[in-house]
């Protein structure tokens, strides 16, 4: 094998939280790359909040920011349960029982202050290219040419779909692979991405009557409101569970007006025991009506472009995984393509290899993300109270619940969260449950029959069983 005179370059397509986070692990692992991002800013004033798990926190001390992120945010400690008329259900001190557990509090951020730490960090910022759409993805023999809008071409070896839900890189792989063979990527795999929900989200200043670090979710039928609170800041979002659902390539833009409708027709619903959504709304410093799309794709590669994030995992943010899946999978890729090059110094990899390695990515990350895509579909469904047995799970079997419930179903999520096999985790803060990555042997027995009995049992008690069903899997996981 003779060794190649360029190094192994990767276009990023999309500077997005997967994107971001992308350049930060290739840098780690000496890989080169560009990223393309057809906005002109890495962080517009767009979206609401968005939570990192302690998993995201130890892949963030990983890459040398963690320390950036929390000083960009303040500790949350109440989860409060309320019903339509905001009385208290239940409450706990949630956040720090996960900061317990797992040695690493969530970190709640302004999505626009998280993209601002990933961006700012990067070790070379200059490898984002911004305003740069992409027209075309030409596979070659050796490599792949990205053509822009512009008529700039980057040439590399792969490219990194990071686009978001609606990008145009994985309706190009999809042409490109049904190209190659027909009938490989089907009309039933291009809809499987639904549309169940329209969310309206935003934030304004900071609401003392809701707390000032505080996680609010008043449930109702078909219907759910979520606040979460810094000193400074107030993120809500209400959840409408749509009558009829639709697929891709159905994209519903909601206006101004209709987002204006959608919050007067809730604006006397409590969010609290003091005050009501139309005193948030009215204080709004933005907000947006959108769709929530959840689903995951079965091609996550084709040739030489594989997809990470949003463009091929999707799900409903109300417990707030699904920026953290994405962190995960660019993790789980990056650890691939480190051992393939590392396997080959200075040559580069063929196409086999190459596929090898997008194989065994999609093969480890496919069942988790199905697992946490089907478990936050069940939390956003009990929210809105899309059954009787889930109105009948929040109003009289979730009192009788310790404060470590649910925590503890959180744990066995956390713990199985991925994390660079080529950067030390040395000093990291430790937790009272193992990594299971860190785990002896022993002790993932006994933590494993432990709990799952306990998961088991209180499951069917709370949710019965055809509720039950569907969180099994996530239980049987390891």
């Amino acid at each position: 094998m003779m060794e190649s005179k360029t190094p192994f370059r990767v276009i990023i397509v999309g500077a997005g939280v997967a994107g971001l986070t992308a350049s930060h692990c290739l840098h780690k692992a000496g890989i080169d790359h560009i990223i393309l991002e057809r906005r002109a800013d890495v962080a517009p004033a767009m979206g609401s909040s968005i939570a990192m798990y302690p998993g995201s926190g130890r892949i963030f001390h990983q890459l040398g920011m963690l320390e950036r992120m929390e000083a960009t945010c303040s500790p949350c400690k109440y989860s409060w349960t309320r019903g339509p008329d905001g009385k208290d259900i239940v409450h706990n001190a949630f956040f720090d029982i996960v900061k317990e557990n797992h040695g690493q509090r969530i970190l709640l951020l302004e999505r626009r202050q998280l993209l601002r730490n990933l961006y700012e960090t990067l070790p070379d910022m200059n490898r984002v290219k911004l305003n740069s759409e992409v027209k075309s993805i030409k596979q070659l023999p050796d490599g792949v040419e990205v053509v822009l809008t512009d008529g700039t071409v980057e040439k590399g070896d792969m490219v990194l779909g990071a686009d978001g839900v609606r990008g145009t890189v994985r309706s190009m792989m999809w042409e490109h692979a049904n190209k190659m063979e027909p009938g490989i990527i089907t009309a039933q795999e291009k809809t499987c991405m639904k549309t169940n929900y329209k969310l309206l989200l935003g934030m304004g200043p900071g609401a003392p009557e809701l707390g000032e670090a505080d996680m609010t979710v008043c449930h109702n039928t078909k219907q759910s409101m979520m606040t979460l609170t810094q000193p400074d800041h107030t993120y809500f979002s209400v959840y409408f569970k749509l009558d009829k659902p639709y697929s891709w390539p159905t994209r519903k833009r909601y206006t101004a007006e209709e987002a204006e409708a959608a919050a007067e027709s809730v604006a006397d619903l409590a969010v609290s025991d003091q005050a009501v959504f139309g005193e948030l709304w009215r204080k709004r410093d933005r907000a947006a009506l959108i769709g929530v799309e959840e689903g995951v794709l079965d091609h996550w590669y084709y040739d030489r472009i594989a997809l990470v994030g949003d463009c091929v995992h999707k799900m409903t943010p109300n417990i707030g995984l699904g920026g953290n899946m994405a962190i995960e999978s660019v993790v789980v890729l990056c650890n691939y393509l480190h051992a393939m090059l590392a396997a080959q110094p200075g040559a580069k990899p063929s196409l086999a290899a190459l596929r090898g390695a997008f194989a065994a990515y999609q093969a480890e990350r496919k069942p988790r993300v199905v697992q946490i895509m089907n478990f936050s579909r069940e939390v956003t469904d009990s929210h809105a109270w899309a059954t009787l047995s889930h109105k009948y799970y929040t109003k009289w079997v979730l009192p009788t619940k310790s404060d470590e419930f649910f925590p503890n179903i959180i744990a066995e999520i956390v713990r199985q969260a991925p994390r660079l096999n080529y950067v030390d985790v040395k000093g990291f803060n430790k937790g009272r449950v193992d990594w299971k990555d860190e785990e002896a042997k022993a002790s993932s027995l006994a933590w494993s029959a432990t709990w799952m009995l306990r998961a088991t049992i209180l499951v069917m008690l709370s949710v019965g069983a055809a509720q039950y069903g569907k969180v099994l899997p996530l239980i049987k996981s390891k």
